[in-house]
């Protein structure tokens, strides 16, 4: 395999969406250097380091401290050159080699070259439970060989064809190999990086200060313009209310916002900020079991709170207006999503006909009970995003009318994935952002993270048979047969696909999206550069 690899027609469709945001660049002249972008955020995961992180929040200041080996365009899909300037795999995707660029340096001098990468590659499949992505993305490493300061290659013990798309993602992102191999704790306190920006200061859920890489000039072929960064610095603020995320923005206290609310798209609007919204890909925001538990192992249970779910009534009141329903395991903008509707509708009488067979009995105060035992369901969730509890609180009510008793436990977002690891819950709510199906082996496959502890069975042959298929048809094939299978074994009820809101202030101009609905600073600018 070599060259550029494309996404499907289904997940070009956030072409459609816009790609970046700001005020109308003809009224504010050409592109200038210099201020200081200011931008809101909702959350902060309690980790500087975007080889540990996975919530949006996060990743948007991190994620302009590294570079990637590879980018991906954010209209067409194709893997374009960013540190690596060619790459090529054997026939069966068990070997990969790449090519680096020549002078490119991470901020503390050090060169980006083969035994950089290979220092990171060796390190990640060490990481804790922080690092489920680039796990996932290095399944089944076996070494990385270096041929000279510009040329390696990847190997694996089985074929691995999502590792292409995982090189351009920021849980790959290269850090110096100093940082690389520091303790996964002291790593979160900042790292060093090779990208535009380097990290200034962080301090935990407060802010995040990123200062200009004076000398960068190895920019992603997906960036507009060459060289370096046009702002000075950029400020992260940790703002956890919607409306003063947005009262802020409205009064230029800060440029740009995360996590639009649906209550606060008429006044922003109104006030002139633009709203650019890009679907995100990967999981969609749902309830996930824990099969290891009693109540997460039953299968009638599982398919009720799916069932018994009004994902439209969630949609309609408690997000941004350009948000979908989930119609199966992965979001619609997914390459090889295949749409599950059929098993993820809303079906109160289905709901309740499953549970009566089960032997889960009405009681007094209508929630239903088997054996003395009532049908309390603990919900571990993070509150990431404003809309998290409404949604909860709304579900809550519908999964009541059936008889489920649904109680919200809420744990910090830098616990969620130690909670994950240990197997204490019985369910979670969530979602993982990533444009390639492989998302579904990677947290589901008995050999991936496997933290809802599922059990052996049919959908385990056919996520690692996607996993190995070189041929895009088959592999699209095996998808939707994995996405079938998980969605008939109710192993989570997907509710919500996160669409990225932003609001963009009139200073603030090409505040672009990558291809995961993050985004990128390399070429934003202020038309007031202070």
């Amino acid at each position: 395999m070599r060259g550029t690899v494309q996404l499907t027609a289904a997940a070009l469709v956030v072409a459609a969406c816009s790609t970046g945001g700001g005020g109308a660049a003809a009224d504010a002249g050409p592109p200038r250097p210099g201020g200081t972008l200011v931008f809101a955020v909702s959350s902060d995961q309690g980790c500087a380091d975007p080889q540990q992180v996975q919530s949006n929040d996060s990743v948007y200041s991190l994620r302009q401290i590294v570079d990637s080996l590879t980018d991906r365009d954010p209209v067409t899909g194709d893997i374009v050159p960013w540190l690596a300037t060619r790459w090529s795999s054997n026939a069966d995707g068990t070997a990969w080699t790449f090519t680096l660029r020549e002078g490119a340096t991470f901020s503390d001098g050090s060169p980006v070259d083969a035994a950089a990468v290979k220092a990171n590659f060796d390190r990640v499949p060490r990481l804790g439970a922080r690092s489920s992505l680039p796990k996932g993305y290095l399944a089944g490493y076996a070494g990385t060989d270096v041929a000279g300061p510009t040329e390696f290659t990847v190997r694996f013990d089985r074929p691995n064809v999502q590792f292409l798309q995982g090189t351009s993602t920021h849980s790959l992102g290269l850090l110096s190999p100093a940082s690389a191999a520091r303790p996964d704790d002291e790593r979160c306190a900042g790292v060093i990086g090779s990208g535009p920006f380097t990290l200034e200061r962080y301090t935990t859920d407060d802010v995040t200060v990123l200062a200009k890489r004076p000398g960068y000039d190895w920019g992603s072929a997906a960036f507009t313009r060459p060289g370096e960064a046009l702002l000075d610095r950029a400020e992260f603020r940790v703002v956890p209310e919607s409306g003063v995320r947005s009262g802020s923005l409205q009064s230029g206290e800060v440029d740009a916002i995360a996590s639009v609310g649906q209550q606060d798209e008429a006044p922003l609007a109104a006030a002139g900020v633009e709203l650019p919204a890009r679907p995100n890909p990967g999981l969609p925001f749902g309830i996930t079991f824990n099969q290891d538990t009693p109540l997460g192992g039953d299968a009638a249970v599982r398919r009720a709170v799916s069932l018994g779910i009004d994902r439209d009534e969630v949609v309609a009141a408690v997000y941004p207006s350009q948000t979908r329903r989930a119609t199966g395991p992965l979001s619609s903008t997914t390459p090889s999503y295949a749409d599950q509707s059929a098993l993820t509708g809303y079906d109160p009488a289905a709901a309740t006909a499953a549970l009566d067979a089960a032997g889960w009995v009405p009681g007094p105060d209508g929630v239903r009970a088997r054996g003395g035992q009532p049908l309390t369901v603990p919900l571990t969730f993070a509150q990431n995003i404003a809309t998290t509890r409404p949604a909860l609180e709304l579900i809550q009510q519908q999964l009541r009318r059936i008889g489920i008793d649904l109680q919200l436990r809420e744990v910090q977002i830098s616990e969620t994935p130690l909670v994950q690891q240990s197997g204490d819950f019985v369910a979670v709510w969530g979602n993982l952002t990533r444009a390639d199906p492989d998302i579904l082996r990677s947290q589901f496959s008995l050999e991936g993270n496997n933290f809802y502890r599922l059990r052996p069975g049919p959908v385990q042959q056919v996520l690692a048979a996607q996993a190995a298929a070189t041929d895009p048809a088959e592999r699209s094939r095996l998808a939707a047969q994995a996405q079938r299978l998980l969605a008939e074994q109710y192993v989570s009820a997907p509710v919500v696909e996160l669409t990225t809101v932003l609001g963009v202030g009139p200073d603030a101009h090409d505040v672009a999206f990558d291809a995961s609905s993050r985004i990128q600073l390399h070429d934003t600018w202020k038309s007031d550069a202070r």
